[in-house]
C-alpha cells in the first residue's frame, strides 16, 4: 500500500513476509508478524510505525513507541473500497498526492466495474482452502467475505467465529459447495488437489468448479487483492455459466 502510494522510499525496516514489489526486497529485514527487534526499530529513530493489527509485533513495539512519542498507526483494509483509500491516506501523510491519487483512483474504477457487473449474479456457494493438512478455510474474514460479496460468491463458512477455521472433509461434503477454490502456489500441488477433492466425490470436483488463485493475490489486503477479485469474479461466473 505504500509503495502503491508512491512512498515505498519511506520504509526504513520491514518484517520478512513483504516482499513486494521487487523494490522491497532492498529494505532491511527486522523481524516478521509476530516478533520484531524492538533495538534495531529503534535505531532506525522512525518517524512513523505502521501495523496490521493490535496484535504480535505491533503489541510488541507498542510501549516503546508510545514512551519514545513515535506514532503507531494501523492499516487493516475491511473491504475492497477501503484499498484506495488506504492509497490515499498514505499519500497524505508522506505527501505523495500526485503518485497515490491516480493509483487509487484506477483501482476505484476496477472495483466499481466488478460491482456493477456482479450485483445481480445468481449466488454461488464457496469454499475457499487456506491449508490442506489440516485443512482451513476463511470463515469470518471481512475483506476476503466482501471480495466473494463483491463476485456474488456466499463463503459457506462465514458464520464461524474464527477468521480461519479448521474443518473437516465430512462437513464439506454435508455443505457441498458450488465451488472450491484452492490457493496453491505450485501448479504441481494445484493438480494434486484438484485429484484430492474428486476422490471425496464433491459435486463442485466432478463439474470441474475447482479454480487456484495466487495466495498472494488473495491474502494481503493491497492493491493486489483487486487482481484476485478480477480472478475469481471470473472463475465464480464460469462455475454460474456451467451450472
Amino acid at each position: 500500500l505504500v509503495f502503491a502510494a508512491g512512498a515505498g522510499s519511506h520504509i526504513v525496516a520491514t518484517v520478512v513476509s513483504s516482499d513486494y514489489p521487487p523494490a522491497a526486497a532492498g529494505i532491511p529485514k527486522i523481524g516478521d508478524g509476530l516478533n520484531v527487534s524492538l533495538e534495531k526499530a529503534l535505531t532506525l529513530n522512525p518517524d512513523l510505525v505502521i501495523g496490521w493489527h493490535d496484535s504480535g509485533a505491533a503489541r510488541t513495539l507498542a510501549p516503546s513507541l508510545a514512551r519514545l512519542h513515535i506514532p503507531l498507526i494501523y492499516s487493516s483494509p475491511k473491504t475492497l473500497a477501503d484499498i484506495p483509500e488506504q492509497i490515499l491516506h498514505f499519500g497524505q501523510i508522506f505527501n505523495t498526492q500526485a503518485t497515490a491519487g491516480p493509483a487509487a483512483r484506477a483501482l476505484r474504477q476496477r472495483i466499481h466495474s466488478l460491482q456493477e457487473k456482479y450485483a445481480h449474479a445468481q449466488p454461488v456457494t464457496v469454499f475457499i482452502e487456506v491449508g490442506a493438512s489440516p485443512l482451513y478455510t476463511i470463515g469470518r474474514d471481512p475483506l476476503l467475505n466482501n471480495v466473494l460479496h463483491t463476485c456474488g460468491g456466499v463463503n459457506l463458512f462465514a458464520g464461524t467465529q474464527a477468521a480461519a477455521p479448521q474443518i473437516d472433509a465430512e462437513t464439506l461434503i454435508v455443505k457441498q459447495p458450488d465451488v472450491l477454490i484452492t490457493t496453491e502456489p505450485s501448479p504441481t500441488r494445484y493438480q494434486q488437489r484438484i485429484q484430492d477433492w474428486a476422490r471425496l466425490q464433491l459435486a463442485a470436483a466432478r463439474n470441474h468448479h475447482i479454480y487456484n488463485v495466487n495466495p498472494d493475490w488473495l491474502f494481503r489486503p493491497g492493491p493486489r487483492l483487486v487482481d484476485a477479485a478480477e480472478a475469481l469474479c471470473a472463475d465464480l461466473d464460469e462455475a454460474r455459466r456451467k451450472q
